[in-house]
């Protein structure tokens, strides 16, 4: 991808995109990029916004990628997220690490592509990923998952979606005649994200708030229940 300081004129291959639009895979056309890279005492990792026009109804979108560590010291971008128009899902918090989100992107990218046996498996593969950055010992996804469970990492009802996100995943990497339906796959991916916001984002916050509360001065006095 040819990256340029503003809305150039470059002329690169055709992407494939999803067009919200037609509703469809398609192939784009890349009208311009934009980087925008920290300056002066600014801390953010390098963002390149793409603009892009379907190739079969011209609608336009914008989509959005974040510099990563490829190899050794060589930098290159993620995969491509749409920005505008908003995909109902939302974007993923940043306090997901990046190997995590990088799998939880890919089932959504497989339940757009109508691949819903392929986004059971994606998320399978979060929830295990999910597991080896928290330190689980265990190898076994039961196992880990009740490891998570015994350390209050996850309580009751989490441990029940993230049991249930498991069975599903194995349907989805065995073969079987019952093919994994789309509303199974989509209640997947609500579940798989609702646990990642609860073990990065709110779980996070909570502990700053308590520990805010802990430094705080105390005057004495006292808030009526």
């Amino acid at each position: 991808m040819t990256t340029v300081n503003g809305w150039g004129n470059s002329s690169p291959p055709p992407m494939l995109i999803q067009c919200s639009r037609c509703d469809a895979p398609a192939l784009g056309t890349e009208r311009g990029t934009w980087t925008i890279t920290p300056e002066g005492d600014e801390e953010f990792e390098p963002t390149l916004y793409t603009l892009v026009s379907c190739d079969k109804c011209r609608a336009p979108q914008l989509l959005v990628q974040s510099s990563e560590m490829e190899g050794g010291n060589a930098w290159g971008w993620t995969d491509p997220v749409r920005e505008w128009p908003s995909d109902s899902a939302g974007p993923l918090s940043p306090s997901i690490p990046r190997a995590i989100a990088r799998e939880m992107r890919e089932a959504r990218a497989c339940f757009t592509a109508k691949l819903y046996t392929a986004t059971a498996v994606m998320v399978r593969r979060t929830l295990e990923g999910m597991c080896v950055d928290q330190g689980t010992g265990k190898k076994a996804l039961f196992a880990a998952l009740g490891e998570l469970r015994d350390a209050n990492k996850i309580e009751g009802r989490l441990f029940d979606w993230a049991q249930a996100l498991r069975v599903l995943g194995n349907q989805g990497a065995h073969f079987s005649k019952e093919a994994v339906s789309r509303e199974d796959a989509g209640d997947a991916l609500e579940l798989a994200e609702a646990l990642l916001d609860y073990i990065y984002v709110f779980t996070a916050k909570y502990d700053e708030f308590q520990q805010r509360r802990a430094k705080a001065p105390s005057d004495g006095s006292s808030t009526p229940a």
